[in-house]
């Protein structure tokens, strides 16, 4: 059996095409669905700048297949969980079409700039080249992030940060590089902000902006990969 890690930008449905306006702000499921019929519920997770995940949240619930969106943590905060309810008809769900498809797959994604991250377990009979012919006949794109066989994966298999890195801005990797170079995460540190963005050529305010950014979207990654590692 083969793990494959597939990336899908899900044109016409909200929670993909929000997510590509807010870049900064990554969407992650948290619960199985419950509800029958139409009417559907989950929580999902947002987290990202306090402002953007505030606005982000307003917009995917004007979405015309969310029936109701409620946050069960407050607003204005890094991380909100959120509860939604949404019309099922109304959604192309690539969870049901992978289902359909009879493949197997963990169980909810990621959402980030409007690509959802779907970890895929393929046998033997299963054709990779058929899954994406399907989903992109129905409209999306799709990147192949990883395919390997399970065999090869050892029991503490680690962080892809090749995929990590790419995560960040030019000018985000910039500044969090100057900063581990000038030992700013050093127990005895004797560097600062300030030093950071003079070696960079930005104010402090500026570096220290996209420097708190790196590591949100750093530590992010981090706390899915130890969630589903326990």
């Amino acid at each position: 059996m083969r793990k494959v890690v597939l990336l899908v930008r899900h044109h016409g449905e909200p929670e993909s095409d929000i997510s590509a306006q807010y870049p900064d702000v990554t969407l992650r499921s948290r619960s199985s669905l419950v509800g029958r019929e139409e009417s559907r519920k989950r929580i999902i997770e947002c987290t990202g700048p306090p402002e953007r995940v505030q606005s982000f949240i307003e917009e995917f619930g004007q979405a015309a297949p969310i029936l109701d969106i409620e946050p069960l943590t407050p607003l204005g905060r890094d991380r909100v969980f959120v509860s939604m309810t949404f019309d099922a008809s109304q959604w192309d769900s690539i969870a049901e079409r992978l289902t359909q498809l009879g493949v197997l797959h963990r169980s909810g994604t990621v959402i980030k700039n409007g690509w959802e991250r779907w970890t895929l377990y393929l046998a033997a009979d299963d054709t990779l080249s058929t899954i994406v012919e399907h989903l992109e006949r129905h409209g999306n794109d799709t990147q192949l992030r990883r395919d390997v066989d399970l065999s090869e994966i050892s029991s503490n298999d680690q962080l892809d940060l090749t995929e990590l890195a790419s995560d960040l801005t030019a000018r985000q990797t910039e500044v969090l590089t100057t900063a581990i170079e000038l030992g700013y995460y050093q127990m005895n540190r004797d560097t600062s902000i300030e030093a950071i963005g003079d070696a960079v050529g930005v104010s402090r305010t500026t570096a220290w902006e996209h420097l708190n950014r790196a590591e949100r979207k750093i530590m992010a990654e981090v706390h899915a990969f130890l969630e589903t590692h326990e």
